[in-house]
């Protein structure tokens, strides 16, 4: 089945991406290009995107933004090991994502009270063996 209507510009994700209206890559700055992040300049540049971030969205007093690598699969790591631990923890897994979230749970976090629910690519868990009184983990 085709798509009846389509986007008037298909550009989404990570490149090609939509630009705002007016963009121009000669207003880019290029002092950090091929520069560490643990370079001063590096230091620098990230510490201004987190606290203009921060400023822009208006967060309350002691909130921190923060950078992390692998967009969402960086941020799901990072809320792992920030919010798992106060109770037992079920991590669903049925492709690398979920395989890779039970690694970090079982070997890294090593949190007493985890269970993996596996199964093959392709094939989803049995979905009524999961306990709801636990922090639920799954790739979405």
């Amino acid at each position: 089945m085709q798509p009846t209507v389509k986007p008037r510009n298909p550009n989404f994700s990570s490149g090609p991406c939509s630009k705002r209206p007016g963009y121009d890559v000669s207003a880019l700055r290029l002092d950090t290009l091929g520069r560490s992040h643990r370079s001063a300049l590096g230091k620098k540049a990230l510490a201004l995107a987190c606290s203009e971030t921060a400023r822009i969205l208006g967060l309350p007093e002691g909130y921190r933004v923060g950078v992390v690598p692998g967009s969402d699969t960086g941020a799901v790591e990072m809320a792992m090991w920030s919010l798992l631990g106060q109770r037992g923890v079920d991590v669903l897994a049925w492709e690398s994502f979920g395989s890779g979230w039970a690694t970090d749970v079982v070997k890294q976090l090593k949190l007493a009270d985890a269970r993996v629910l596996k199964a093959d690519y392709g094939d989803i868990v049995d979905l009524s063996q999961i306990n709801f009184d636990n922090d639920v983990v799954f790739t979405w």
